[in-house]
């Protein structure tokens, strides 16, 4: 009996020195500090259109010849001046041709020369009437047939210059080869881009609208585009609003110039560009919209959800359903009302059902 007093005393005492560990356990057990935001309402309707970047100023190079390329005479990223020769097509034929045609205007020259003196010649004569009308009529004919074909032979002449100059492609304005299609050897066609150039410091996007959203689009009003490679946003006026869509497939195309800014810009960056809606056409949606940071949410797989925290401070995952980008805030469709907050930010990683210390 003695022996088993002194087990259950002994039992006791660790049964209690163990639950005493347990209660110290919880009250160290850390807890994570977090602060709230809450959903912002967009008031503002806006019709959001896709776009793409591209130099105010830029030219894709082609020639009206069909040749083998000479040479080509700069690279991809160089800078190039107005007037400077970069690709040169083999032109042979039209060299020769052009030799042919300086003879022919020699020739048609002298003979012309020869036609006008003899027609200042008769011309003074028949003022004198030292010569019939059929002959001063005869000198005229000659003179001005031998001018005719001096004229045509410089015509000619012009026509051959002008095909030489598609032989050697030179730079339209001063700016950067942005593109080069063709290389030395290769056969040059018509219509077909050689190199493509631009001037960079001056951007433009074009972007595409829907017929139903078209109207509401006025001309000089300003907007937002966010660049979606950076998730930065740029700010832009509308230059331009296509009055047609037959050539576009049935979109219109929306010329938007952007301001000068510090964010990295690139031809050929895909926009998303926000559209300032005054007078709502019917077919858009004018509700209000709830926001929510982009930073504020987590992601596991397809999914993704924000942390909410409950009346005993507990966060509680919340998954959603998200819409629209605007900047650095995203639409929230459902799963998150616009009077509850959410957390903003951790000060370590979160976990559903994870105690939390609300920061002021």
């Amino acid at each position: 009996m003695k022996n088993i007093t002194i087990i259950l005393s002994l039992f006791t005492l660790v049964f209690a020195s163990s639950c005493g560990n347990n209660k110290k356990e919880l009250a160290t057990t850390p807890t994570i500090n977090v602060k709230l935001g809450t959903p912002i309402i967009e008031n503002e309707t806006y019709i959001l259109a896709s776009g793409k970047i591209e130099a105010v100023q830029n030219a894709n190079l082609s020639t009206r010849m069909m040749g083998f390329v000479n040479q080509v005479y700069v690279k991809l990223g160089q800078k190039v001046n107005k007037g400077q020769l970069l690709l040169s097509i083999n032109s042979t034929d039209i060299t020769a041709k052009k030799a042919q045609v300086e003879a022919s205007i020699t020739e048609a020259t002298a003979a012309f020369n020869n036609a006008k003196k003899d027609f200042d010649r008769y011309t003074a004569l028949y003022k004198e009437k030292s010569v019939s009308q059929k002959e001063i009529d005869d000198i005229t004919t000659n003179y001005q047939m031998a001018k005719a074909r001096l004229d045509a032979a410089t015509q000619i002449k012009n026509q051959v210059n002008s095909q030489l100059s598609y032989a050697n492609i030179t730079a339209p304005f001063s700016g950067i080869i942005t593109g080069k299609y063709i290389n030395k050897g290769d056969m040059a066609n018509p219509g077909v881009p050689l190199i493509s150039i631009e001037t960079p410091g001056k951007y433009q996007v074009i972007a595409l609208v829907t017929e139903s959203e078209i109207t509401a689009i006025i001309p000089k009003e300003k907007v937002k585009v966010l660049i979606k490679s950076s998730n930065e946003i740029v700010n832009g006026t509308v230059a331009e609003v296509s009055s047609s869509a037959k050539n576009s497939g049935g979109q219109y195309l929306v010329k938007v110039l952007l301001d000068k800014t510090n964010t990295k810009i690139l031809s050929g960056m895909f926009t998303s560009v926000q559209f300032p809606v005054k007078n709502t056409p019917k077919s858009l949606n004018s509700t209000n919209a709830i926001l929510i940071p982009i930073s504020s949410l987590m992601h596991k797989g397809q999914l993704s959800g924000i942390y909410t925290v409950s009346d005993t401070n507990i966060a509680i995952l919340r998954w959603l359903r998200l819409g629209k980008t605007y900047g650095d805030n995203i639409e929230v469709l459902s799963g998150l009302n616009a009077n509850e907050q959410y957390i903003a930010s951790a000060d370590g990683k979160l976990f559903n059902g994870e105690k939390v210390i609300i920061q002021k």
